[in-house]
């Protein structure tokens, strides 16, 4: 790989060029790091991995540049292609369109005394990009979220100007309370954006609870349709549940000044290319294209359709049952609000002022709904199972 293509975490040629020179100078390997601006582990590993028995104690940066080039290389057999045993787990988890996240971290909790089985899922992803030479068939990618056959490259973080008439307040603003997850009726939204860009769906995720809302957006989605589609969903919400939306900067919330009014605190805006700052919501959209794909026509759905792709995702939510109750009953209970919540045996459980309804998911087990019950009853909460009304 050229110089210039290689990731900033890895020493240069220049750097270790630097390294032998402060070196010969008697600097330490604290004061060396200091100069170079890197962690002291970093030169010290250097140092460690670079000079060998017969180079008398020496560092030479190009000789140690060239050896770390070879070491790259890694001329070795991947793990799943050793092991059949293992890669036939991995690829009975990918066909049921479990995601390389969760079949790490399947692995580990049902072999923790096998640790030559934990992988991690970067493993499970080269191995099934790399097709034949990983361990796993390339067809296998149709089974991960996004379907793709090839990776692609992420964007860099880039700088624009505002795109709004009317101007906007940074997430920078939004109440310390919803940055800490302490209450419910802080809401996360983004598009899901459908073949050529003609038809998408709005969704919307309570930070604190998970609770997911779609929005169909059948007129397109321009800053208007979806203005209209917000206030609509809204207005149906529990004021006690209309605290805070954090968006992106899309174009799409050209109008968001027309929103703030429907929520007490106002509606706020992430930095330019930072996902990361509405997180809750991207990862739920990653859930929800499983049953959304990518390059199909989006406007054809129903609310039946959206309301069944919530549920399908919701099986993926990492919430426990026992902690995300202890913490949402309390909230549910003062704010009087329905939220739904997430988890991995469950498809979501629907609190509502002093009742809750959960949609038992495939994934479900007699002991967990058991402890699901019992958390409920210790609240004075009744519950029911609703999967057989479906």
């Amino acid at each position: 790989m050229p110089e210039t293509e290689r990731s900033g975490r890895y020493l240069s040629l220049l750097e270790r060029q630097r390294i032998a020179t402060l070196r010969e100078r008697g600097l330490s390997v604290r004061a060396i790091a200091a100069r170079l601006g890197r962690a002291p582990s970093t030169i010290s590993r250097e140092l460690r991995r670079n000079i060998l028995a017969h180079d008398g104690g020496v560092y030479d940066g190009d000789l140690a540049h060239a050896r770390a080039h070879q070491r790259l290389r890694r001329p070795r057999t991947g793990r799943l292609l050793r092991d059949a045993q293992l890669r036939a787990e991995v690829q009975a988890k990918l066909e049921l369109e479990w995601s390389p996240e969760q079949i790490a971290a399947h692995l580990r909790r049902a072999w923790p005394d096998r640790p030559e089985w934990h992988l991690c899922h970067e493993t499970i992803y080269q191995a099934l990009y790399q097709g034949g030479k990983g361990g796993l068939s390339r067809t296998l990618t149709k089974k991960l979220r996004t379907g793709r056959p090839l990776r692609k490259r992420r964007r860099r973080a880039h700088q624009r100007t505002p795109r709004f008439v009317a101007p906007a307040l940074l997430i920078d603003h939004r109440p310390e309370a919803a940055d800490r997850r302490e209450r419910i009726g802080d809401w996360e939204g983004d598009l899901i954006i459908g073949r050529s860009s003609r038809s998408a769906i709005a969704t919307l995720v309570d930070r604190t609870s998970r609770f997911v809302r779609l929005v169909p957006l059948p007129n397109g989605h321009g800053a208007e349709a979806v203005r209209d589609g917000l206030i609509d969903l809204l207005q149906r919400l529990p004021e006690a549940a209309r605290l805070t939306l954090t968006w992106d900067q899309g174009a799409e919330m050209a109008c968001h000044h027309q929103i703030e009014p429907y929520l007490s605190e106002g509606a706020f805006l992430a930095h330019p290319a930072s996902p990361w700052q509405h997180g809750t919501n991207e990862n739920t959209n990653g859930l929800l294209r499983q049953y959304f794909p990518k390059r199909t026509d989006l406007s054809v759905h129903t609310l039946d359709d959206l309301r069944d792709g919530f549920l399908l995702a919701g099986r993926y939510t990492l919430l426990d049952h026992g902690h995300a109750l202890q913490r949402l009953l309390p909230m549910a209970q003062e704010q009087n609000v329905d939220m739904v919540v997430g988890g991995p045996y469950s498809s979501g459980i629907l609190a509502s002022g002093a009742h809750f309804e959960y949609q038992q998911a495939p994934l479900a087990t007699i002991e967990r709904v058991g402890k699901l019950k019992a958390l409920a009853e210790k609240h004075g909460i009744s519950i029911t199972d609703i999967g057989a009304s479906r």
